[in-house]
C-alpha cells in the first residue's frame, strides 16, 4: 500500500509518499481501508521533533481515521466487512493513519455517524474525544454551569463549544474577532477577542475553564474561576507549578491526555446523528499534499479541522 512516511525530523517537506507493507490484523483487530484521515497539531510537533512521541523516524503519522472494514479477524464480533467505521487507533503510540490501510483493535473504533461524510468523520475522533473526556469525564459539566473554552474556533475548541451546549452550560469562548460569528454560530453564548481584550477583565465567576492554548493562558485562567472552580488543561499536563498555583488559589485542577475509547466515539456519533454536533472541516486535501496540510496546521489560523483524503492509487512524491 501507499502511505506518508518521514525518515527524519524536520519541516513539512520531510513527509513523502512511499510504498510500505500493508498491515495484517491480529486477533482483536480489523483491517480498515482508510477513506480520510485528519491532521492535528500534535502531528506537526511529532514530525518536527519538538515532541518526539514516537521515537526516532522512520514512522507513519496520523491518528484520526474514517473508512470501511475490509477484513475481520475471527473472534471479533463488533464489526463485519463493509461496515463504515471511525476512530483514533493506538494513541499515543503510532496509529499509522496517513495510509491506505490501518489495522486497529475493534474496540478502538465505532460505527461512523451515518449523517456525515468520511471527511467529516475523520475530523472527529482525536479532537472530539479530547473535548468529550475533558467535559464529560473530568469536569462532569452540568446544566447552568459557566464554562470558558479557550480557542473556541480551533479543532478541539469548536467541538467543545457544541458539546458544552448539549450539556446545558453557559458557554464563553475566546477567539479572534474574525472568528466570532463562526463561534457564535456553534452555540457559544459569549465570545471574547483575546487579541484586543485581556480575558481576565471581561470574564469572571466561571465553573470550568478548558485550557487548550498553553503558555501564560493557564495561569491567567485561574483568576476567572469561581472558588472551587475547575481548570482542565489539555496542553500543560506536566506543569506542576500550574497545578500548585491552581490549588493554592482554592480552585481544582485536572489534566487530560486523550485515550482511545469506543464508548466516547459512540456518544459523539449519537450527537452528530441527532443534529447536535457537527465537525467543521476548513480544508480537504489529497494525501499527497500532506506537507501543505501541516503548513496550514502550523499557521494557527484555521478554523476547525484539516482533512486528507486517501484514495487507491493516489499520486505523490
Amino acid at each position: 500500500m501507499r502511505a506518508v512516511i518521514q525518515n527524519s525530523f524536520g519541516e513539512p517537506a520531510v513527509l513523502h509518499v512511499a510504498e510500505v507493507p500493508k498491515p495484517e490484523p491480529i486477533p482483536t483487530e480489523v483491517l480498515v481501508r482508510v477513506h480520510a484521515t485528519a491532521v492535528n497539531p500534535v502531528d506537526a510537533v511529532v514530525r518536527s521533533g519538538v515532541f518526539p512521541l514516537l521515537g526516532e523516524p522512520p514512522f507513519i503519522l496520523g491518528w484520526d481515521v474514517s473508512g470501511v472494514v475490509e477484513e475481520v479477524v475471527p473472534g471479533v464480533t463488533r464489526f463485519e466487512a463493509g461496515d463504515e467505521v471511525f476512530g483514533m487507533p493506538f494513541f499515543p503510540r503510532a496509529g499509522n493513519g496517513y495510509a491506505e490501510y490501518v489495522a486497529v483493535p475493534s474496540r478502538q473504533l465505532a460505527r461512523k455517524p451515518a449523517s456525515i461524510s468520511h471527511e467529516q468523520a475523520a475530523a472527529l475522533p482525536l479532537a472530539g474525544l479530547t473535548a468529550w473526556q475533558a467535559l464529560n469525564d473530568a469536569a462532569d459539566l452540568q446544566p447552568g454551569q459557566r464554562i470558558l473554552i479557550h480557542a473556541g474556533a480551533g479543532g478541539v475548541g469548536h467541538l467543545a463549544v457544541q458539546i458544552a451546549k448539549t450539556r446545558g452550560a453557559h458557554v464563553i469562548a475566546t477567539a479572534s474577532a474574525a472568528k466570532h460569528d463562526f463561534v457564535l454560530g456553534l452555540g457559544a453564548d459569549e465570545v471574547v477577542d483575546y487579541r484586543s481584550v485581556d480575558f481576565t477583565t471581561a470574564i469572571s465567576d466561571v465553573d470550568v475553564v478548558l485550557e487548550t492554548v498553553g503558555g501564560p493562558v493557564g495561569p491567567k485562567s485561574i483568576e476567572v474561576l469561581r472558588p472551587g472552580g475547575l481548570l482542565v488543561t489539555i496542553v500543560d499536563r506536566a506543569n506542576a507549578e500550574l497545578r500548585a498555583a491552581t490549588i493554592a488559589a482554592g480552585k481544582r485542577f485536572a489534566d487530560i491526555a486523550v485515550e482511545p475509547d469506543h464508548v466516547g466515539l459512540e456518544a459523539l456519533a449519537e450527537l452528530v446523528d441527532s443534529g447536535r454536533l457537527r465537525p467543521y472541516v476548513e480544508h480537504v486535501l489529497p494525501l499527497a499534499e500532506v506537507a501543505k496540510a501541516h503548513e496550514l496546521v502550523e499557521s494557527g489560523r484555521t478554523r476547525g479541522k484539516i482533512v486528507l483524503t486517501v484514495q487507491p492509487g493516489f499520486q505523490g512524491g
